[in-house]
């Protein structure tokens, strides 16, 4: 009898450990990929934060690109000025041109990746428009020469802009090697000096900082050319 006790304790015993087991390995299968964070920040030569730059990630390993979703954005018109001056969006996206200024504008691009115009308007909401080839797109107004903004359209699956500081933290990144891009209409150095290449480990936060070695341009570049004008 005393035996037959035992043996149903010792099995007893096992069924637990090997359930624990089994769950601890449940929960390794489902427990989601480490993700790495990217923090870049870009000064300009006295050591002051650059607002409003964009900042891009592109995984150069051999894991494939995941598909950027298209989302819709908004380039709104506040006190003769585009608002973001500079909107980074992905490659298909949709952006709404709200104007809510107390004037009208007739908004324009005669860039390559996007050529479009939307009539004089004030108050009243155009269709978005849709980006879908990857390029800077310049905008400006044909009532006042004094508006400039910017869309860079971009492939790249992480991207996003500067705040105050001239920080972007890009999240919930795999594990990969990355080329990062950074631009500004306000910046005069060479385009090799804004990018390069960041080995990003699972779970691992990596900081990046970029400071320039040219000042400032007084007025952002390219600007929109109303001599392309022709509607």
């Amino acid at each position: 009898m005393g035996g037959t006790s035992r043996s149903r304790t010792h099995f007893a015993l096992w069924a637990r450990a090997s359930a624990t087991c089994i769950t601890f390995a449940l929960l390794a299968a489902v427990r989601p990929c480490a993700a790495a964070e990217i923090s870049v920040t870009l000064l300009d030569r006295d050591g002051r934060g650059i607002e409003d730059a964009v900042v891009t990630a592109t995984p150069t390993g051999a894991r494939p690109l995941p598909a950027p979703a298209a989302r819709t954005a908004v380039m709104d018109q506040r006190n003769r000025a585009f608002v973001p001056r500079v909107l980074a969006i992905n490659v298909g996206s949709r952006v709404e041109f709200p104007n809510n200024d107390s004037v009208s504008h007739q908004v324009y691009s005669f860039s390559p990746a996007k050529r479009f115009q939307l009539p004089l308007y004030k108050g009243e909401t155009h269709p978005p428009i849709t980006f879908d080839q990857a390029g800077l797109v310049v905008l400006g107004c044909n009532i006042h020469d004094s508006m400039v903004g910017y869309i860079y359209v971009t492939p790249a699956p992480y991207f996003g802009t500067s705040d105050a500081s001239g920080t972007m933290k890009l999240k919930d990144l795999p594990k990969d090697d990355y080329q990062i891009v950074v631009w500004s209409p306000y910046i005069a150095d060479p385009p090799a000096s804004l990018s390069r290449s960041v080995h990003v480990d699972a779970d691992a936060s990596v900081s990046e900082r970029f400071q320039l070695a040219q000042p400032l341009r007084a007025r952002p570049e390219p600007k929109p050319r109303r001599r392309d004008w022709d509607y």
